[in-house]
């Protein structure tokens, strides 16, 4: 019988990777999308014509019970949220609205409609934010330092809670940064990919960052959603750390950059205090034993191998505009 799996924020980087992978294993694909003039179908144009889209909003109750009902999904990934970090201190109500009571709505919806339904939640290592140990596992406390963070441990306890008061089968998924070609050109990996196609391009002189020393665990976002399924396909729910194990700073990302392209990041990077965080997270590394050793996962792209991608792909998408 073919499986068929609901994805919120099939738009987005996850969603189209995730989208991928599942029509690759032979599932039918619901993307929910919202009905606004502004959809941008520029990750799944080359899959569009083998998913099923239903309109639908996080902030709508009913629409995701209607979309549940009539779609009826064997499983269900909510990776839609206001999920850009910066944009959380400008507008922390809808932050909390998508990002926090978004993963309610979508449960409730599950409870209603049909309990049997399996539930993946994209949690995230912005909630632990001022860290209480390193590296970060599952048992780590959290300490969010931003309305992202704040919103994400709500959507995080939720989970758990729907999953131990009413038996669903809810997981999540504590994902570290994870990047790829497809990453929006606000988040600093692909602001930096995109600049340094452009520099070498002769488009742009330099490129503005603001915290060169900031660390993160950076994986391949290709490699992560694979970890989603495999959640869903155990026969218990629980939360997994998804992470590579390893850190890196901003700095350390720009150097391997422009030293792809034959340049030096320190001819052209400059850094600008509007590009800092009201408050910054500490390091950020995660510990992904139990996802090794529970669900067999381990990522297989390693830090040089992205960055270079990603680099690689933006001398493409430049080199295509300019012509």
């Amino acid at each position: 019988m073919t499986k068929r799996a609901l994805i919120t924020g099939i738009t987005g980087q996850d969603g189209s990777y995730l989208a991928e992978l599942l029509l690759d294993k032979g599932y039918e694909v619901i993307g929910m999308v919202r009905r606004s003039s502004t959809v941008n179908f520029e990750r799944i144009a080359h899959m569009q014509d083998r998913i099923t889209f239903a309109s639908g909003d996080l902030l709508d109750e009913l629409s995701l019970v209607n979309i549940v009902r009539e779609h009826a999904p064997d499983e269900v990934y909510n990776l839609a949220a206001q999920s850009f970090v910066q944009t959380s201190w400008n507008q922390p109500v809808l932050t909390g609205q998508t990002t926090a009571l978004g993963v309610t709505r979508v449960l409730d919806a599950i409870r209603l409609a049909d309990p049997s339904i399996r539930f993946y939640q994209a949690s995230s290592s912005e909630m632990f934010g001022k860290v209480q140990d390193v590296p970060q596992s599952e048992t780590t406390p959290l300490y969010p330092r931003s309305p992202y963070g704040v919103a994400k441990v709500y959507g995080h306890w939720i989970t758990i809670n729907y999953r131990e008061s009413y038996g669903l089968h809810a997981s999540s998924g504590i994902l570290f940064n994870h990047e790829s070609p497809r990453r929006g050109l606000e988040f600093v990996t692909r602001k930096i990919s995109h600049a340094v196609a452009r520099i070498k391009l002769g488009q742009q002189q330099e490129l503005a960052l603001g915290n060169l020393d900031a660390q993160r665990d950076w994986g391949f976002a290709g490699d992560y959603v694979e970890a989603m399924w495999r959640m869903l396909q155990q026969d218990e729910p629980d939360d997994y750390v998804v992470a590579t194990g390893e850190t890196h700073s901003v700095r350390e990302f720009c150097e391997l950059a422009f030293g792809h392209v034959g340049l030096n990041y320190e001819d052209h990077v400059v850094t600008d205090e509007r590009y800092m965080r009201p408050a910054e997270v500490d390091l950020l590394i995660g510990d992904p034993a139990k996802a090794k050793a529970k669900l067999g996962w381990e990522p297989k792209m390693s830090f040089p191998e992205l960055v270079a991608t990603m680099v690689d792909a933006d001398l493409e998408l430049c080199s295509e505009r300019r012509a």
